[in-house]
């Protein structure tokens, strides 16, 4: 089975479906879930195009909600592995897919389980790419999760909050740029590709939200767990020069000063300075 969207189309939701939807599950959006829902066909067309999924892509979505997503994305590819939280809404998404995409129905596999726990044994296929609006609480999480979880994500597209993406693409420099950025940075190359309007969800949320496309790449070598720990180091107290905020990590000033030098790395350099690589570097020197 390969999609084609040629062949078999769905009826997208608009403002008056969701609404409809929503009362007939007697649903009431909570901020604890993050469930703000889009509304508007034009900006999930324009997600699936931005994600560039092709008819052989095996996508996650996550927080598929009442359907808006996932019913443009079944179209453009071969299987939607949609991972839902609410059972309410997980039970609802399989009929909202059969009224409106009945020549697609059979794409649509649904996993009860949280995002930010699932695992790979949980998808009958290797998925190939990510693309969702995902809750604001909990989205830098996922996307950690899902990327280290599976290796077989080449890309990901997914919506969060303005900030949230400005954080996610930051370089080195940018006073945004934080462990977020650096984290992602490990498993991918991360752009804002596009801003979305806070007019398009319902309920309206009280801020803006942005694309942003991640791109798999190559880790630096080392172990993740140890860069890691040393990125959650440097930014503890980001205002300090790293040989100051590295001092507890190395077990001195003076020898985090003695690794950073060994990296090639000027010690009184601050965190946002520095890359992914440089960070790698670090990690390696200790272990030597």
């Amino acid at each position: 089975m390969t999609g084609d969207g040629n062949q078999a189309e769905s009826a997208l939701l608009g403002p008056a479906d969701v609404r409809r939807l929503a009362a007939d599950l007697d649903l009431r959006p909570t901020k604890k879930l993050g469930q703000n829902f889009v509304h508007d066909p034009n900006t999930v067309r324009r997600i699936v195009v931005a994600a560039g999924i092709t008819a052989e892509d095996v996508v996650v979505e996550v927080g598929p909600g009442l359907g808006s997503l996932t019913l443009a994305l079944l179209p453009a590819c071969r299987a939607v592995h949609a991972v839902e939280i609410d059972p309410v809404l997980a039970q609802r998404l399989p009929r909202t897919v059969a009224e409106r995409a009945p020549a697609l129905a059979d794409r649509l596999h649904v996993i009860e389980d949280d995002a930010v726990r699932v695992a790979a044994d949980r998808f009958t296929e290797p998925p190939t790419a990510l693309v969702a609006n995902l809750p604001y609480n909990v989205s830098v999480p996922v996307v950690l999760h899902l990327l280290a979880e599976l290796p077989t994500l080449r890309r990901a597209l997914v919506m969060v909050q303005a900030e949230v993406a400005d954080r996610i693409a930051a370089g080195p420099g940018s006073r945004t740029y934080g462990v977020p950025s650096v984290k992602v940075a490990w498993y991918a190359d991360a752009r804002r590709v596009a801003t979305v309007p806070r007019t398009v969800f319902w309920p309206v949320p009280n801020v803006d939200s942005a694309l942003v496309l991640l791109t798999r790449r190559e880790p630096p070598a080392g172990a993740k767990h140890d860069v890691f720990r040393l990125v959650d180091a440097a930014f503890a107290q980001r205002r300090k020069t790293l040989r100051a905020a590295l001092a507890g990590w190395a077990g001195s000033p003076g020898r985090a000063g003695e690794l950073l030098t060994a990296a090639g790395v000027d010690p009184s350099t601050r965190g946002e300075q520095l890359t992914v690589g440089d960070y790698s570097r670090i990690a390696a020197a200790a272990l030597r």
